[in-house]
């Protein structure tokens, strides 16, 4: 019956729907235990991988699918910062570092701003790092994870504010005008920060995210 095929399926990581009937309203069912037993019981390291690639394709499409142009630089607004902070959470260093710095520095290459993806892997990889570092210090004591969620997030969106001003001033030419675009990227790392605050809270609920990222 369908209690004795997801029971089976979270033991062994996988299980058969061939042997129920086509049209068996547990199909469906089935299948998705199936696929999150497959991960679960998956190796470590391979797992990690597999959600390294997944994240990495979301902060990329998360990038470019807002692109609002910064003043004063030839930069822009986005909301792929969120998914930044999503990557550090859940999959933690350095697997969610790698996902946030390719997957943004792929946004950038694809949207056109070329100039901006070498800064842009290091700035987004900083991000996830060192968010992931604050996050799991603040876990070990007994404040509340929210707090964690919202401490480690305020760290990065300030790593990205003040890496972008620098390589904008430094490296890419704009001297002290890069400062122009300053509030722009303020605004987006408080909207991302609020974004991905709510998309945790939301997915932590989710007992099969739970099952998937626990051991991260």
């Amino acid at each position: 019956n369908c209690k004795t095929g997801i029971k089976k399926t979270i033991q062994t990581g996988y299980f058969n729907i061939s042997s129920q009937p086509y049209n068996s309203p547990h199909i469906k069912l089935n299948v998705e235990v199936e696929f999150i037993g497959g991960l679960l019981f998956m190796d470590k390291k391979i797992k990690k991988m597999v959600l390294a690639a997944l994240f990495a394709a979301i902060t990329c499409v998360s990038t470019m699918v807002i692109k609002v142009p910064t003043i004063g630089t030839n930069g822009y607004v986005n909301i792929g910062d969120a998914a930044v902070l999503l990557s550090a959470w859940l999959l933690g260093n350095p697997y969610g570092a790698l996902a946030a710095g390719i997957g943004s520095g792929l946004a950038d290459i694809l949207a056109g701003y070329i100039a901006y993806a070498p800064g842009t892997i290091i700035i987004k990889f900083a991000m996830a790092f060192a968010g992931f570092i604050i996050f799991k210090l603040m876990g070990k004591t007994s404040l509340p994870k929210p707090v964690a969620y919202i401490a480690s997030a305020l760290v990065a969106e300030m790593i990205m504010v003040v890496g972008y001003f620098l390589y904008e001033s430094a490296l890419l030419g704009y001297g002290l005008a890069a400062a122009a675009s300053i509030p722009s990227n303020m605004i987006q790392g408080g909207t991302c920060m609020i974004l991905g605050f709510v998309m945790i809270e939301a997915l932590s609920k989710i007992p099969y995210v739970k099952a998937v990222v626990r051991e991260m």
